[in-house]
């Protein structure tokens, strides 16, 4: 064999065993890029907001973890609770202030963390955080919120959480904040030169888990996010099969305050007067 020829040959065998490591890397590490929990134990609720208080939540698979309860404002009780069920970053403290709006238009919360998040045991899974949700909506009935008193809203990663939810207990109303049609898309938005539908182990399939669906559903976005494409979220609200409203916020990226603030509570509120 001429030695251009065994050049050529060598360097594409080197080329398919770097590639061939860094999927395999990629498949093993996987979850680290997905999940980027806060794992330091968070303050007593009471001390972050007043009259919050401290709950745990009890999974199937026999981990105890810790989460936030809020109480209505007395004074605007609607009745009604909110399951926040987060995003793939931080902890239930990040929250607090989305917590306290929705206190304060006469909505109760419960601010959960995931399997490792905020001082929980366990690591992180697609199949972990349905426990954890599930778990999340069971402390709920306990506190007096059946499913049909509660809204489930989802927060990026945890709008996948909260469609798959949604379908196993269906609640009275769903709120997506930065939804993605499933977690695949975001990841070969992302990452283009990877083979991303391969190797991804957790789903989050939010539009098949909403197509059946009946429970009405607001969507939430940001016109210029970065994080989750605008337009996958669009897509999300175009295929709702029961969009109760759309909000896009004009120029707003995936963690602007905007995402976290009053008008999301609001949009929570109106969503909670419809289906009340």
């Amino acid at each position: 064999m001429a030695p251009p020829r065994r050049r050529w040959l060598l360097g594409g065998l080197i080329l398919v065993l770097v590639a061939g490591t860094v999927v395999v890397m990629l498949w093993a590490l996987q979850r680290r890029l997905v999940y980027l929990p806060d794992s330091s134990p968070v303050p007593p609720a009471g001390d972050v907001i007043a009259g919050a208080r401290d709950v745990t939540l009890h999974t199937a698979d026999g981990l105890e973890l810790g989460a936030w309860f809020v109480p209505a404002d007395p004074t605007e009780d609607t009745g009604m609770a909110v399951l926040v069920a987060p995003g793939n970053g931080g902890n239930r403290a990040g929250r607090a202030e989305l917590a306290e709006e929705l206190s304060g238009r006469g909505l109760a919360v419960l601010l959960m963390d995931y399997r490792g998040y905020g001082g929980n045991p366990g690591s992180p899974s697609e199949d972990g955080l349905a426990a954890d949700a599930d778990a999340g909506a069971e402390a709920l009935e306990d506190l007096g919120f059946p499913a049909d008193s509660t809204l489930y809203f989802g927060e990026s990663l945890g709008t996948g959480v909260v469609a798959a939810l949604q379908a196993r207990r269906p609640p009275a109303g769903v709120v997506l904040r930065s939804p993605f049609t499933e977690l695949a898309d975001v990841g070969a938005h992302h990452y283009p030169w990877l083979p991303v539908r391969a190797l991804l182990r957790d789903r989050f399939p939010v539009m098949d888990h909403l197509a059946a669906s009946d429970v009405p559903v607001t969507v939430i976005y940001g016109q210029r996010d970065s994080v989750v494409p605008t337009e996958l979220s669009a897509r999300v609200a175009d295929h709702a099969p029961s969009l109760a409203e759309r909000v896009v916020f004009d120029g707003a990226d995936h963690n602007d305050a905007v995402m976290f603030g009053p008008e999301v509570a609001d949009a929570v509120a109106r969503l909670a007067r419809r289906v009340d």
